[in-house]
Formats: structure tokens, sequence, C-alpha cells
């Protein structure tokens, strides 16, 4: 009778995981769910019908305009400030000499003092005007004191050319050091499991920091995102519900320096309490995960995102373990198990085992019957003659 149970068991498993295997593979495409956040943490979202004046605002607040333009666009405003500087101030300096009469073309005397020495043409001054802004000196051409003109427009380039120098070295410097790029070495599980843990049943998700350096101050928390429709008929698309994920410490100032597993206790008050494992698949929604933290190296708040829709959602497994010790007294992460899950018994919803926990709480206890009553009778005694 042993080997027969064990047989059925063995065989409902692999027809659960082919029937599995099949569902993906032929309907997974066609039942993708749009997401909000990916699973980098970028937003999928667009912004419709926004007005031109609404636009200007970005130039109002240009430093962080210039900070989130991608790398392509960014390197053509850092070459086309300084060249069109250079080009701009070539042109002035050229004017200057032609006004002055400098050029060769006006054939001046011996004795003529030009305003610049040694400029002869348009690629003279464009030149001049490159070793003046970035300061090279090479000391063939010069200002002289012939003319006003000439000195003012020398201070006037030295002053721009120091603020365009700060800012577009310091907006390059500020793309390189963005806390977003420290984001990038935290990882999250592929899949959410759900079993239980500490005789509740939890959903869990592992998160591990591939830098040996911490994050302090790290908090994590999450957002339950789906459609729902209020008693006055209103639909909200997107509307969020708090998620709480802790560790066994809590969920804040965590110690970040092996992978974590965060779990969310799904009680009465969770909104996957009222969920199965046969009506997980159907549901609608997007679990996003974010992790806060300041950079131990240069104190920048950075901020990591991830999401998970029900078929990421595995009802009914662990995470392996990934953490051992050496012989050498040294504790061993092995991320080739990082997202790796174990089928484990699982109530096959939360219900069921808040109820279970009930049954057996109440038959530890005893319970007065009401209608129940004691009625005396009066014996007789049958000896008696």
């Amino acid at each position: 009778m042993l080997a027969i149970h064990e047989i059925s068991v063995l065989t409902e498993r692999m027809f659960k995981h082919l029937r599995k295997w099949f569902v993906t593979r032929f309907f997974g495409r066609s039942r993708r769910r749009a997401r909000l956040v990916s699973k980098d943490g970028r937003c999928n979202i667009e912004f419709g019908n926004v007005e031109a004046q609404s636009r200007l605002i970005f130039f109002v607040d240009i430093w962080t305009t210039v900070l989130d333009l991608k790398w392509r666009y960014k390197m053509t405003i850092f070459i086309t400030a300084f060249l069109g500087s250079w080009f701009f101030f070539g042109l002035l300096w050229y004017v200057v000499a032609y006004v002055h009469k400098d050029l060769p073309e006006f054939h001046p005397p011996a004795n003529h003092t030009p305003c610049v020495e040694h400029i002869n043409g348009l690629t003279s001054a464009f030149l001049f005007s490159l070793e003046t802004q970035v300061t090279i000196g090479y000391g063939f051409r010069c200002v002289t004191e012939q003319c006003g003109t000439a000195i003012f427009l020398l201070i006037f380039q030295s002053i721009l050319g120091v603020i365009i120098n700060s800012f577009m070295c310091g907006a390059i410097l500020a793309k390189i050091s963005r806390p977003k790029k420290r984001a990038k070495t935290i990882t999250f599980s592929k899949n959410a499991v759900i079993s239980k843990r500490g005789g509740k049943l939890c959903l869990l998700i592992r998160v591990a920091n591939l830098r040996k350096s911490l994050l302090i101050g790290s908090h994590i928390y999450g957002k339950l995102l789906r459609t729902t429709i209020t008693p006055e008929g209103e639909t909200i698309i997107l509307d969020q519900i708090n998620i709480n994920f802790v560790v066994d410490a809590g969920n804040e100032n965590l110690f970040f320096i092996s992978p974590l597993t965060i779990y969310h206790v799904i009680d009465h008050t969770s909104p996957f309490f009222h969920m199965a494992a046969e009506t997980l698949p159907q549901q609608d929604f997007e679990l996003v995960v974010f992790l806060d933290g300041t950079v131990e190296a240069t104190s920048a708040t950075c901020q990591v995102r991830t999401s998970y829709v029900p078929e990421e959602v595995l009802w009914g497994y662990r995470f392996a373990p990934i953490v051992s010790k050496t012989k050498e007294g040294k504790y061993r992460v092995d991320f080739h198990n990082f997202s790796k899950t174990v089928e484990v018994e699982t109530p096959h919803c939360a219900m069921c085992l808040y109820n279970e926990k009930d049954a057996r709480a109440k038959m530890k206890r005893g319970y007065d019957n009401p209608n129940f009553v004691l009625s005396e009778v009066n014996e007789t005694d049958d000896t008696k003659m």
C-alpha cells in the first residue's frame, strides 16, 4: 500500500509539472501582463497631452534635465557646448580684428599695433579663441593694450569658459556617481514564493547585495498595484496597497552583508489572505518591492525596485539555502541557488491554515452546552420489602 501511495504522489507531481510547462509554453505569451515596473526597476509609463507651457518647466530645472539625459545626448551637448563657444568667440575675435583693420587684406602700416597679435583670418581667430578659453597660452597670439574692446572680450570669454567647464564637468561627474548605478549591484530573486515560515503562511522574496560595502539604514517595503472599484462605482487603476515586508530582525536598518530572505505574513489584514493556490494565477495584480538605503562610500541615498506578477509568485515553494561555512571558517554564498526554489508542503490557502489552527485550539478548550439540563432521579430501594 505504501508503494502504491508513493507512485500516485510521484505521478501527480509529474502531471502537475507537465501541465505547468504546457501552460507556460503555449499560453505564456498571450497571458503576459503589462508591468508598471520592470524587473530591473524601470517604470513603464508615458505622459500624453502635456501642455507646451508645462514642458518649459524642464528647462527651468536644467540641472536635473541634463542629469536625466542618456549618455549619447549628454555627450552631444558636451561637445556642442565647447565647440559652439569656441567658434562663437572666434567670430567675435575676427570681428574685432576686422573693425580695427588688423587683417592682412587692409595692408596695415609697419607701425600699426593690432588688438590681437597674429590674427590673419577666421582660422587664426578660432585658434586664439580656443587658446583663451582653455588657457593653453602658446605665447604666439596675445591681446595688446591697443583697444579696450579686446580686453573686455578676453575677460568675458574667460569667465564664461569657467562657467561652461564647471557645469559640463560637474554634470559628467554627477552622472557617473549617481547612486542609481549602485542599485545595479542589488539583485532580487526571479520569483516570489509562498510557504509556511514560523507556523505562519508567508510570501517570501530573496534580495542580495553583490558588493562587500554595505547599504546604511536600509528599509524595505512593498506596494500591491491592482484595479479596484469603489462603492461609488469609480474604477481606480493602479490602486496602491501597502505591503509590509520584514526579516527576523525587523524591516529597518538591515544588516545587509549577506543575502536576506524577506517575508510578508499573510494574515487577516493581508490582501493575499483570500487568495488560494488555484486562484492565484487568475489574479490581476503587480507586487512592487522597494529597497531604500544610503551608499556607504558616497553617503548618497539610492532606491532599488523590482516587481512580481501572479505568474512569478510560486505557491508551495521555498528558497534553497545558499549560505554555508567552509573548513577555513569563512561563510560562503552560492549564488547558483539564489533564485532556486524547492517544493514544500503548504496549505492551499491562508484561510485554511487559520481555520485549522482555530479547530486545534477549540479541541484543547471545553465548552458549556447551554441546552444541557441535569435532572435528578430518585432511586428506589428494590431490596425493601
